[in-house]
Protein backbone atom coordinates (compact mmCIF):
# COMPACT_ATOMS: atom_id res chain seq x y z
CA UNK A 1 0.00 0.00 0.00
CA UNK A 2 0.89 3.84 0.17
CA UNK A 3 2.84 5.46 2.67
CA UNK A 4 4.03 8.97 3.49
CA UNK A 5 6.22 8.93 6.47
CA UNK A 6 7.22 12.54 7.22
CA UNK A 7 10.06 13.45 9.95
CA UNK A 8 11.84 16.52 11.15
CA UNK A 9 9.13 18.65 12.62
CA UNK A 10 10.03 19.71 16.33
CA UNK A 11 9.99 22.52 18.68
CA UNK A 12 12.58 25.71 17.87
CA UNK A 13 12.76 29.73 18.35
CA UNK A 14 11.86 32.55 16.44
CA UNK A 15 14.31 32.46 13.20
CA UNK A 16 15.46 29.04 13.55
CA UNK A 17 15.54 26.57 10.98
CA UNK A 18 14.31 23.03 10.00
CA UNK A 19 14.11 20.51 7.35
CA UNK A 20 11.61 18.29 6.75
CA UNK A 21 11.33 15.14 5.09
CA UNK A 22 9.05 12.71 3.79
CA UNK A 23 9.62 9.32 2.78
CA UNK A 24 7.26 7.45 0.14
CA UNK A 25 6.95 3.96 -0.55
CA UNK A 26 3.88 2.15 -3.18
CA UNK A 27 4.08 4.83 -5.91
CA UNK A 28 6.53 5.26 -8.56
CA UNK A 29 7.92 8.59 -6.88
CA UNK A 30 10.25 9.85 -9.68
CA UNK A 31 6.39 9.83 -11.61
CA UNK A 32 4.36 11.80 -8.94
CA UNK A 33 3.99 15.48 -8.23
CA UNK A 34 4.69 16.14 -4.21
CA UNK A 35 3.41 18.82 -1.78
CA UNK A 36 3.38 20.08 1.21
CA UNK A 37 0.39 21.38 3.32
CA UNK A 38 0.31 22.67 6.66
CA UNK A 39 -3.33 23.11 9.06
CA UNK A 40 -3.05 25.04 12.17
CA UNK A 41 -5.26 24.21 15.07
CA UNK A 42 -8.47 26.15 13.83
CA UNK A 43 -7.67 26.63 10.63
CA UNK A 44 -7.85 24.84 7.15
CA UNK A 45 -5.37 22.91 5.35
CA UNK A 46 -3.51 25.34 3.22
CA UNK A 47 -0.48 24.99 0.85
CA UNK A 48 3.21 25.55 1.23
CA UNK A 49 4.99 24.11 -1.57
CA UNK A 50 5.19 21.66 -4.39
CA UNK A 51 7.49 20.12 -6.83
CA UNK A 52 6.39 18.25 -9.72
CA UNK A 53 8.12 14.93 -10.64
CA UNK A 54 11.44 16.15 -12.75
CA UNK A 55 11.60 19.30 -10.59
CA UNK A 56 11.09 21.89 -13.37
CA UNK A 57 8.28 23.23 -11.47
CA UNK A 58 8.21 24.37 -7.83
CA UNK A 59 5.04 26.55 -6.65
CA UNK A 60 5.31 27.82 -3.48
CA UNK A 61 2.81 29.96 -0.95
CA UNK A 62 3.50 33.76 -1.08
CA UNK A 63 3.65 33.74 3.30
CA UNK A 64 6.63 30.95 3.20
CA UNK A 65 8.58 32.33 -0.49
CA UNK A 66 12.25 33.01 0.02
CA UNK A 67 12.37 31.46 3.44
CA UNK A 68 11.14 27.64 2.49
CA UNK A 69 12.36 25.42 -0.33
CA UNK A 70 11.29 22.73 -1.45
CA UNK A 71 13.50 19.51 -3.07
CA UNK A 72 13.12 15.76 -4.64
CA UNK A 73 15.89 13.46 -4.45
CA UNK A 74 13.96 10.34 -6.64
CA UNK A 75 16.70 7.79 -5.69
CA UNK A 76 15.76 8.11 -2.00
CA UNK A 77 11.94 8.50 -2.76
CA UNK A 78 12.04 11.40 -0.11
CA UNK A 79 10.95 14.55 -0.87
CA UNK A 80 12.01 17.73 1.66
CA UNK A 81 11.08 21.10 3.34
CA UNK A 82 14.00 23.07 4.04
CA UNK A 83 12.53 25.97 6.57
CA UNK A 84 14.34 28.82 7.38
CA UNK A 85 13.53 32.51 9.32
CA UNK A 86 10.67 30.47 11.01
CA UNK A 87 8.04 32.72 12.58
CA UNK A 88 5.11 31.78 15.03
CA UNK A 89 2.88 31.73 12.22
CA UNK A 90 4.47 28.90 10.88
CA UNK A 91 3.60 26.55 13.88
CA UNK A 92 1.38 23.98 12.20
CA UNK A 93 1.01 20.16 11.31
CA UNK A 94 3.02 19.72 8.22
CA UNK A 95 1.67 17.00 5.76
CA UNK A 96 2.95 15.85 2.83
CA UNK A 97 1.49 15.04 -0.69
CA UNK A 98 1.51 13.05 -3.99
CA UNK A 99 -0.25 13.03 -6.86
CA UNK A 100 -0.01 12.09 -10.80
CA UNK A 101 -0.56 14.89 -13.03
CA UNK A 102 0.44 17.03 -15.80
CA UNK A 103 0.48 20.49 -14.09
CA UNK A 104 1.85 20.69 -9.92
CA UNK A 105 -1.49 21.45 -8.60
CA UNK A 106 -1.61 23.45 -4.92
CA UNK A 107 -5.66 22.73 -3.95
CA UNK A 108 -5.23 20.03 -1.13
CA UNK A 109 -8.45 17.92 -2.22
CA UNK A 110 -6.36 17.08 -5.70
CA UNK A 111 -3.93 15.37 -4.17
CA UNK A 112 -4.07 11.32 -3.82
CA UNK A 113 -1.93 10.16 -0.97
CA UNK A 114 -1.17 12.02 2.59
CA UNK A 115 1.34 11.32 4.95
CA UNK A 116 0.40 11.42 8.78
CA UNK A 117 1.84 14.95 9.35
CA UNK A 118 4.54 16.23 11.84
CA UNK A 119 4.35 19.23 14.28
CA UNK A 120 6.30 22.01 13.81
CA UNK A 121 6.07 24.40 16.66
CA UNK A 122 7.66 28.05 16.64
CA UNK A 123 8.08 29.96 19.99
CA UNK A 124 8.44 33.84 20.31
Amino acid sequence: QVQLVESGGGLVQTGDSLRLSCVASGITFSTYNMAWFRQAPGKEREFVAAISWNGDSIPYADSVKGRFAISRDNAKNTVYLQMNTLEPEDTAVYYCAAKRSVIVLTASRTYNYWGQGTQVTVSA
